[in-house]
């Protein structure tokens, strides 16, 4: 290896041209790599935005003036009985503000380029859990703190060489509480 480096006939000219498409084609699949990489961490940002801004959105209904313990968000239904008054919020009309996405069949769609045409990804399966706080805990240090979580299924296009591969399918998840301060 060392005596065709050093040759001057040109013997390592087909060596040079071969290390350089290997280079070419590693430096390919790394920049698809982080191209995926930016993408579920650009979405998963976006659904935390959303989450949080649902929280936010139930701030005044579960930590209200009278401050009962720090009791959940509960309205009296106009005799002796609390129910809950919590909202999950509209976080796909927040995803596709922020992110550029539009619904297409059941699914949140972003296009890349200019075209409209090629899929850039798609989230889809948005289930949002809330959990209340409790009503007049006996212990609010200890008591369960108004918290919500969002599941979402992202989708994204692979492509390498020219040609489309199968899909990155990842199920995100993020969580968001409200914690009281005072």
């Amino acid at each position: 290896m060392k005596n065709i480096l050093k040759d001057r006939r040109g013997l390592s000219f087909p060596l040079v041209i071969a290390v350089t498409l290997v280079l070419v084609i590693l430096l390919c699949g790394l920049s698809e790599y982080f191209r995926l990489q930016i993408i579920a961490s650009g979405v998963r940002e976006a659904v935390q935005d959303a989450i949080i801004s649902t929280v936010n959105d139930n701030y005044a209904g579960v930590y209200h003036g009278a401050r009962e313990g720090y009791s959940g968000g509960y309205q009296t239904d106009g005799s002796s009985s609390w129910e809950q008054a919590v909202t999950e919020g509209d976080i796909y009309s927040y995803l596709d503000t922020v992110l550029g996405t539009e619904e297409r069949g059941g699914a949140h769609v972003k296009y890349a380029g200019d075209s409209g045409t090629a899929v850039e990804f798609k989230v889809t399966g948005l289930s949002v859990s809330i959990r209340n706080a409790p009503l007049a805990p006996s212990d609010p240090r200890n008591a369960q703190r108004f918290e919500a979580d969002a599941l979402v299924r992202l989708e994204v296009p692979v492509r390498f060489g020219g040609k489309l591969l199968p899909s990155m399918h990842i199920t995100l998840k993020v969580q968001a509480g409200y914690i009281e301060v005072f």
